[in-house]
């Protein structure tokens, strides 16, 4: 169970790597949100590529954050009894959860996403809209988060299945969003 922790451990730190690239897409992509607006409005200039490479970068931010926000256990539920379970069964529930559904889901994603990447790569595909940009890299966000997602979920299996085994401590705490 050691080396099962150690990998969840470098899997963790893969997925914070991650989260760091996606937090600096929002800031590249609010200073050329601003830089667009500035130009188009002072100097009567506009681009498309301007806006596409917005969308990418939210799409980087979605995509690789994800992984990120399910390590640390702030990913969407639906709670309904789950804040008044006791905390193992909160966890059975958790691994149930990424093992029926996370890892089939996002497995099936990257997967089914991949052929489209790869005839977008191969084609060079590009926008349809005037000066816009080759469509394959924001494509490749696609089955690169639905990866990453799927990694995280082999982590929290692991550290579930530790807590279990009482050789893993870890924060069990949610707190139930207000409604």
């Amino acid at each position: 169970m050691k080396t099962l922790l150690a990998f969840a451990r470098l899997i963790d730190a893969v997925t914070d790597r991650f989260a760091t690239v996606a937090k600096w897409a929002i800031l590249a992509a609010c200073a050329i949100s601003t830089t667009n607006a500035v130009v188009r409005y002072s100097l009567d200039i506009s681009s498309n590529a301007f806006l596409e490479i917005q969308w990418y970068l939210f799409a980087v931010c979605v995509m690789f954050g994800a992984a990120q926000v399910l390590r640390v256990n702030e990913h969407v539920r639906v709670d309904i009894f789950y804040g008044m379970y006791p905390t193992r069964a909160k966890v059975l529930v958790d691994l149930g959860g990424l093992v029926l559904f996370l890892l089939p889901v996002t497995l099936y994603l990257a997967y089914s996403s991949m052929p489209v990447l790869m005839r977008m790569y191969v084609s060079q595909e590009v926008s349809s809209n005037a000066g816009g940009l080759i469509r394959w890299p924001a494509m490749l966000c696609i089955p690169l988060g639905m990866g990453l997602v799927a990694l995280q979920g082999i982590s929290e299996i692991i550290k579930r299945v530790g807590w279990l085994m009482h050789v893993h401590d870890m924060d069990t705490h949610y707190e139930r969003p207000l409604q």
